[in-house]
């Protein structure tokens, strides 16, 4: 145990913020005449000086009514939210969220990893934590000073950069399977090593992980791709046989094969050297799920062809194709961030092959009209999926990317295509020649789009129109009459 000024505690800093909020909390503890902490994640991220906005206090009591006495300090009290049914409670107080437990020991059941809560000691709270670096406790002693608590060796393994259980780790994640996602989530964020008995716990208990919610299997997942490197994690995922449970598509990419002399890459090692290249430009988690999709339909487009070699032809139509049922196994956003990935996986090869030809104005056009607004993304992800080891080759690449983006520029500065719309609509059309919604006024909206796309007129409402009235007198269409 080590004695600490609240306010002058070595090598670690608070906010004025958070030093309101612990000597507030302190002073309701000492009016409670309840023993508190401040506890967990905050206590890891402090010494490791990340930045926390969740401050979790625990008492060896009653935690409702310790968020209350807490709350009552603020001027003005702030609102409290209760969770009965937890025994928990929480308030905010201008950017932090603070939230109130008792301690408590829990036991779990062989199916369900809703635990079976009782009021516990100090140490069986510790105790029933994840790992030893979120077992780290501050004792609130009063307003001014506090001792750290370090029951199972946690500022240790948090200066080695290791996760490990303070129990038995087949146990811990027997009876909480998320853990198994929460270490390995810990690893992608933190940088920090697994140790060898927690890591085969894992192995040794994947399957436990099918008792877990979409919805918490789905939000850990994102948390590891939101990481500074998300392969570290993802690749732990795969390596542990947890992937092929939860994403058997993303496992069907793994390993290579050899036939008359010819191979292919292993496109699941790409993909995770893909999303980290990703991870360098943004930190847009649905540009990372379109660098986790990109090639999502290689194992099932991948045919060999004598003389040529392995071909995935249409991987990236069909890998369009799959994002929505993910999205919907997966209980991801079926709004504007499921079409975005579709897009981007459907577009993700077009740069590319443009890189390698004579670009046109006309194939620029309908790069651009086809991306929209998303057209930027579109190119970070493309230069990110050059993974190629010949250093030559992809400084080829990246200059041939370059020019596509200088003509990029000058189409777009000339005929002003992103979030393109054709200036002749269906309206226009039923309008002027009297028509009702059908084939030949689709016909002739489509004429126009792609004559402007080929560049054979301007994209304004002039040419439009008049291109519009010769597209319809070819068809047998004329104006209505008056």
């Amino acid at each position: 145990m080590k004695i600490f000024s609240i306010k002058e505690l070595p090598g670690i800093s608070f906010s004025n913020e958070e030093n309101e909020i612990i000597v507030k909390t302190a002073r309701a503890a000492t009016e409670l005449k309840v023993s508190a902490y401040l506890i967990g994640g905050y206590v890891r991220d402090k010494i490791l000086n990340r930045s926390c906005k969740d401050l979790d206090f625990m008492c060896v009591g009653n935690g409702i009514e310790f968020a209350e006495q807490t709350a009552k300090q603020f001027k003005p009290k702030p609102t409290v939210s209760i969770f009965k049914h937890f025994g928990t409670a929480q308030f905010r107080h201008q950017d932090m969220d603070v939230e109130f437990v008792g301690a408590r020991k829990e036991s779990y059941s062989e199916n369900s990893r809703n635990p079976a809560v009782e009021t516990g000691t100090l140490e069986d709270d510790l105790s029933r934590r994840d790992f030893t670096i979120n077992t780290l406790a501050f004792e609130l002693l009063n307003e001014e000073e506090g001792i750290l608590i370090d029951r199972f060796s946690g500022l240790k393994d948090l200066a080695a950069g290791i996760i490990k259980t303070p129990l038995e780790p087949n146990i811990t994640f027997s009876d909480d399977p998320l853990r198994m996602m929460r270490a390995i989530r810990f690893a992608s964020q933190l940088q920090f090593l697994i140790e060898e008995k927690t890591l085969q716990a894992i192995s040794d208990n994947c399957e436990r992980i099918k008792i877990i919610s979409t919805e918490r299997i789905t939000d850990e997942f994102n948390k590891i791709l939101l990481s500074q490197k998300p392969s570290v994690g993802l690749d732990l995922l795969y390596k542990t046989g947890i992937m092929q449970i939860i994403f058997p598509e993303f496992v069907a990419l793994a390993g290579t094969e050899m036939k008359e002399g010819k191979g292919h890459k292993d496109n699941f090692y790409h993909t995770l050297q893909v999303i980290d290249n990703v991870c360098l430009k943004s930190d847009n988690l649905w540009l990372r799920w379109s660098a986790v999709l990109h090639d999502i339909a290689k194992p099932v487009t991948k045919r060999f062809e004598a003389g040529t070699g392995w071909t995935f032809h249409g991987h990236d139509a069909v890998g369009a194709r799959m994002v929505s049922k993910i999205f919907r196994r997966f209980k991801l956003p079926l709004n504007e961030k499921m079409k975005y990935v579709e897009k981007l996986v459907l577009l993700h090869l077009r740069p590319i092959s443009l890189s390698k030809e004579q670009v046109t104005d006309a194939a620029i056009r309908r790069l651009m009209f086809e991306a929209g607004e998303d057209v930027d993304d579109l190119m970070k992800l493309c230069k990110a999926d050059i993974t190629s080891k010949n250093e030559k080759k992809v400084i080829r690449f990246l200059r041939n990317f370059e020019l596509v983006q200088i003509k990029m520029k000058e189409v777009e500065e000339k005929d002003n295509l992103r979030n393109f719309q054709p200036p002749i609509d269906g309206a226009i059309i039923m309008e002027t020649f009297d028509l009702k919604p059908g084939r030949e006024v689709g016909e002739i909206k489509d004429a126009i789009r792609e004559a402007i796309l080929d560049g054979k007129l301007n994209n304004n409402y002039e040419e439009a129109y008049l291109f519009m009235l010769e597209e319809a007198g070819r068809r047998g269409v004329f104006l209505k009459k008056k």
